[in-house]
């Protein structure tokens, strides 16, 4: 089943369109610049494609909407995404960063083919990815479909680095996803990741080195600036990675509430491993035959240095991808405790009470 979330972005854009009677003549101008940088499908093609959206076709669904499987006329696999009539949310904001986003390139990174506005259907149109969501295939349910080795856990972790740090470093102005965690994690026939859902994404100008904004994410992935304060900076992202790569190592989730409370967060049981020199302890039992232990630790460790409690002790992701490539040493020195979910959950309680 396919989990990730609707792209609040897109969704905006369609939601514009719409009622672009309504908008000023400046928000018609930015629609029309967005609307021009992605493909218009009718609702009648996209009907056809998913065989009058039949429940066959119905490969998962999100905070959204509903996504199917479908085939347009060219021969084109693409996954379609029916927004629920009842969401209605819409933000103004997200108009230039559905710009950036549509016109984005990049192998690690899910491709926006179009939308369909007709009437009242809001709809997206996106590349199929064949193997859902590491948190379905690595972490959840249907784990036991794929064998996910060594030499596989490697390359996805490389990707989505490669894709992060594309994000971070590589467009202008700089996009800040928000929302790194499994379930937006896509994976191809090949198993090749690509980040998805840009819906929480925000534009981090040149000469900015953080926004400020209403939290937003899921609890267990988000940096402690952002939780206690609602700064988001690229070490925000950073974080959120580092705990997705503990999770691609270890084959866990990040918080699992089944577990004695001492054992329900990822992240503080692999810093207490770290601390007593048992890091190889923390790799996914599964692991075996191609397992490359002192990879799989230095993995781990880079995950650690990701998810320092100081932002600014965070490494960049370009440097992040050049330790998990070997480019670059791990700096064991620079790792100290990370921000634990446990302690964020207090300091945001006393905030909140104060």
């Amino acid at each position: 089943m396919y989990t990730w979330g609707f792209s609040h972005a897109v969704m905006s854009c369609c939601m514009f369109v719409s009622r672009s009677k309504k908008t000023s003549g400046l928000q018609t101008f930015q629609l029309n610049d967005a609307v021009e940088k992605v493909k218009l499908y009718t609702y009648k093609e996209l009907r056809a494609a998913t065989g009058d959206f039949s429940p066959g076709n119905r490969v998962g669904e999100g905070g959204f909407g509903t996504v199917y499987k479908g085939t347009l006329k060219n021969g084109t696999t693409v996954a379609i995404k029916v927004l629920s009539n009842e969401s209605t949310q819409i933000a103004r904001e997200f108009l230039t960063e559905i710009s950036a986003i549509s016109n984005i390139v990049h192998e690690n990174l899910v491709k926006l083919y179009g939308c369909c506005i007709e009437g009242n259907h809001r709809i997206l149109v996106y590349n199929y990815l064949e193997n859902n969501s590491l948190a379905q295939t690595l972490l959840g349910t249907n784990r036991n479909n794929i064998q996910f080795s060594w030499k596989t856990r490697y390359k996805i972790c490389i990707g989505v680095a490669c894709g992060l740090a594309f994000l971070h470093e590589g467009l202008l102005p700089h996009i800040l996803h928000r929302d790194i965690k499994a379930s937006n994690i896509l994976l191809d026939k090949d198993l090749t990741p690509k980040i998805s859902d840009f819906g929480l994404a925000r534009l981090l100008p040149s000469n900015a080195t953080h926004i400020t904004t209403q939290v937003a994410g899921t609890l267990g992935y988000l940096a402690p600036e952002y939780v206690i304060r609602g700064q988001v900076t690229r070490k925000s992202d950073v974080y959120s990675f580092g705990v997705l790569l503990l999770e691609i190592v270890s084959g866990r989730c990040n918080t699992n509430t089944r577990l004695p409370c001492k054992e329900q967060f990822l992240l503080e049981r692999i810093w207490e491993h770290y601390k007593q020199g048992e890091l190889e302890r923390m790799t996914d039992s599964s692991l075996t035959d191609d397992l490359e232990i002192k990879e799989a630790c230095k993995f781990l460790k880079v995950g650690l240095l990701c998810t320092q409690e100081a932002s600014k002790l965070r490494p960049s992701m370009s440097i992040v991808l050049k330790m998990l490539t070997g480019e670059k040493d791990v700096e064991l020195e620079k790792i100290t405790q990370p921000g634990l979910v446990s302690e964020l959950m207090q300091k945001k309680m006393t905030n909140q009470i104060n």
